[in-house]
């Protein structure tokens, strides 16, 4: 099980980023010692997934590795993404769920997903 993931993230696009993640179901916690708090900001999400956004000059953002999460409400979260003017792509449906791509404001592919895949299923080309 991944507990939690680091992304790099420029000082300027922090709070947006926050905020973003927030909109996905993350809250804002607190790390549990104050020199992680000078450098980063944590998110939580339901079942404890976190993203730890960490703060550097020069953000590295991978071209194509992304980021997936679960979201409860899947319709009214696309609908909130669209209306604070991030652009969200609906990709091909896998596992009969829907998906969509959305770039967060420092640049991460995140794919937002309705359900997950059932376990062991493979995909299967239509």
């Amino acid at each position: 099980m991944i507990q939690h993931v680091g992304l790099e993230v420029h000082t300027a696009s922090l709070d947006d980023e926050v905020a973003f993640w927030g909109l996905l179901g993350f809250a804002q916690v607190a790390p549990p010692v104050a020199s992680l708090a000078a450098r980063s900001r944590w998110v939580e999400g339901p079942g404890g997934f976190q993203i730890h956004l960490l703060v550097v000059e020069e953000p590295s953002v991978p071209a194509s590795g992304h980021v997936a999460v679960v979201v409860p409400g899947y319709p009214a979260v696309i609908a909130a993404l669209r209306e604070a003017g991030h652009e969200a792509a609906a990709r091909e449906e896998y596992w009969d769920a829907a998906r969509t791509q959305v770039m967060s404001p420092a640049g991460h592919r995140v794919e937002v997903m309705a359900a997950a895949p059932p376990a062991g299923v493979p995909l299967r080309p239509r």
